[in-house]
């Protein structure tokens, strides 16, 4: 790996020299001076006097250089039956007009948006043009509910809310304004204005504070964009899950920029005219990198989907995006494919469709269990690379850099750390541990470009919650080891190692081997409090679409296999078969709210659950088999 592992060792080494290279790439107003620096607490701060403006560096300055009837956007929605498409130049007026309807508003550089609307590229365009004026965009998911959107705007103090009046899912329609009007009504601060994106399928009923997104665009006139600090807050994004004190990770203008950048040539390989389709949602922090802004930063176009993987019509639909609008890569979360694989385990629904050109398949948001890497390995005929991040970093800490030096993948790992990151396995003394032998995931300071600067309004929390554990490291959170090749393994949260009579076991590894089960379609392995041995591992199962076999016969085997391939110390004794896991809207299994479910601890909805009636179906399901003390948990 000689190309890997001189750039790597260069970016570790020389880290000024090596991002200041990778600045150059990108346009500035005013060039820094000053690379990297270091604030009060010890963190690093990129490119703090350099001066730049976001927007212009995605879309003036490609209009400018003759990129302007070029795609920006395809929007594609089965849900409604719409679909659009922008040009670099049409984009850049439509954000110019947007946030000189903003600007009208009073809204100046550093007050917050609070953007709460579904996959409509009007998103995008508010996104932009916050951006535009050096706004700080916070996006709230569509849908959230009520108490969680007024923590948030009581976090964030907005001066202006900017809505959709409905999102539209497979077989309903939410009513975006409802939420948003008793969000207010909870809230502390109150918002000077709320602008309204009317759509058909559900008008919002406007009240004294509200106003109509075309009418506003009427009476304005387009803005210019605002220089800013290298250093300047280009976004808020709270951490999904979040109850109390919301996380607010911020993230800043031109180290994001670079690092994103970087990442489109070096992980992603795209060219400037490629097509990009990353299937998230811009709530999440993989919608607002690889979505909004990495793409259009890099000259590419990228697809904006308001559908689902399946149901919308069927489980094709990943297929018929990426063989209609000729995508180069494609990027979704392990979720998404085992739901394909559970609808259609076969992939006879691809043969529909030319995916010649497709070059390349990354997965990340959830660890890529092997059962559904080798399902995508054998039917497809591109690399298969899983990759890992978090909404903290920005972009990805580890991954196959198909762009700078592609690597055998190996089933389990996201391959190698990208170059920037010094990621590190250090045991609970604090020590660096051995190769294979797992520890706490870490990452040395200085943090590239692209990771977060702190959380909004309280400092001492970014260090509390990131960087005192280890002084001088970032703690990930995650649990994983190298191989003696130097691949990096990610098993899981840390948390979710679990302690079975004082054998650190974890339930990553089970959830490999159950399912590799050749009827399981999904599964999660939580461990459960136990009197005699501290902790013991339950499985809970979705069995693949057309499974006609005998429920306990499908426990059994996993039992027996569970016990083959890990052994009888794993303990693992109980399955549970259910129709449905609970998971966030970005996918995530809801891990911890089932352990609370099994502990008997009482438990609430969180705000990013997909589909809340999974809940209740896990909690009958676990009372039914009596697993734990869940017949004395309740929802609260």
């Amino acid at each position: 790996m000689p190309a890997y592992k001189n750039e790597y060792q260069r970016s570790i080494e020389q880290p000024q020299s090596f991002w200041a290279d990778q600045a150059r790439r990108i346009p500035w107003f005013t060039s820094p001076k000053t690379v990297l620096d270091y604030d009060e607490q010890g963190h690093a701060r990129w490119y703090t006097d350099g001066e730049l403006n976001l927007c212009h560096a995605a879309l003036d300055h490609h209009v400018d250089q003759g990129r302007g009837d070029q795609p920006a956007i395809y929007w594609d929605s089965p849900v409604t039956g719409g679909k659009r498409t922008l040009t670099y130049r049409e984009m850049r007026d439509e954000v110019a007009l947007f946030a000189g309807a903003l600007k009208g508003l009073g809204v100046e550089k550093g007050d917050r948006i609070v953007i709460y609307m579904p996959m409509v590229p009007e998103a995008l365009v508010a996104m932009y043009a916050c951006a535009r004026l050096g706004a700080v965009h916070s996006v709230v998911f569509g849908g959230f509910a009520p108490h969680e959107l007024a923590v948030r705007i009581d976090d964030a103090k907005p001066k202006v809310v900017v809505a959709a009046s409905c999102g539209v899912e497979i077989d309903r329609v939410i009513a975006y304004q409802p939420n948003i009007a008793a969000a207010i009504e909870l809230s502390e601060h109150k918002p000077d204005a709320c602008i309204y994106l009317q759509r058909q399928q559900q008008l919002a009923e406007l009240g004294p504070r509200d106003l109509d997104w075309a009418e506003l665009l009427e009476n304005a006139e387009p803005a210019d964009c605002v220089p800013v600090k290298g250093s300047d807050p280009l976004y808020v994004l709270y951490t999904s899950g979040t109850t109390g004190k919301p996380k607010g990770v911020v993230r800043d203008t031109a180290g994001y920029a670079v690092a994103l950048h970087y990442s489109m040539e070096t992980i992603y390989d795209v060219a400037p005219g490629d097509v990009f389709f990353s299937a998230s949602d811009v709530g999440w922090v993989v919608g607002h990198s690889y979505i909004v802004y990495a793409p259009l930063l890099r000259g590419c176009t990228t697809v904006v989907y308001e559908g689902k993987p399946v149901k919308t019509p069927d489980a094709g639909a990943f297929w018929r995006l990426i063989s209609q609008y000729r995508v180069k890569s494609f990027f979704t979360a392990p979720t998404a494919f085992r739901a394909i694989k559970k609808e259609d385990p076969d992939g006879i629904l691809l043969q529909q469709y030319d995916i010649s050109c497709l070059k390349a398949l990354y997965l990340a948001g959830e660890r890529l269990d092997p059962p559904t890497f080798h399902w995508l390995d054998d039917l497809l005929d591109v690399p298969v690379i899983d990759h890992w991040w978090q909404t903290e970093t920005g972009w990805p800490i580890a991954a196959n850099l198909q762009g700078l030096e592609p690597m055998p993948t190996k089933a389990g790992s996201a391959t190698v750390p990208v170059p920037g990151f010094n990621v590190q396995i250090l045991n609970r003394e604090g020590e660096q541990a051995a190769p294979m032998e797992q520890g706490s995931v870490v990452i040395k300071q200085p943090m590239p470009p692209g990771c977060l600067v702190g959380v909004w309004g309280d400092p001492q929390r970014f260090h509390s919650a990131y960087m005192a554990a280890f002084p001088g490291y970032y703690l990930t959170g995650d649990g994983g080891y190298f191989d003696e090749q130097g691949y990096l393994f990610i098993m899981g949260r840390t948390d979710d190692v679990i302690n079975v009579a004082g054998h650190r076991l974890s339930t990553g590894e089970m959830e490999e081997v159950v399912g590799a089960h050749r009827a399981v379609a999904e599964c999660a392995v939580i461990g459960i409090h136990d009197a005699l041995k501290g902790q013991i591992p339950v499985g809970l199962v979705i069995p693949k679409d057309g499974f006609d076999g005998d429920e306990v016969t499908l426990e059994n085997e996993l039992i027996a296999l569970v016990r083959e391939k890990i052994g009888p110390i794993a303990c693992f004794k109980q399955v549970l078969v259910v129709n449905r896991l609970p998971k966030t809207r970005s996918g995530k299994i809801l891990r911890k709210l089932l352990r609370n479910i099994a502990d008997g601890k009482e438990y609430g909805v969180p705000s990013t659950i997909d589909d809340p009636a999974s809940l209740q179906d896990v909690h009958e399901a676990m009372k039914a088999r009596d697993v734990g003390s869940a017949h004395e948990a309740r929802q609260v």
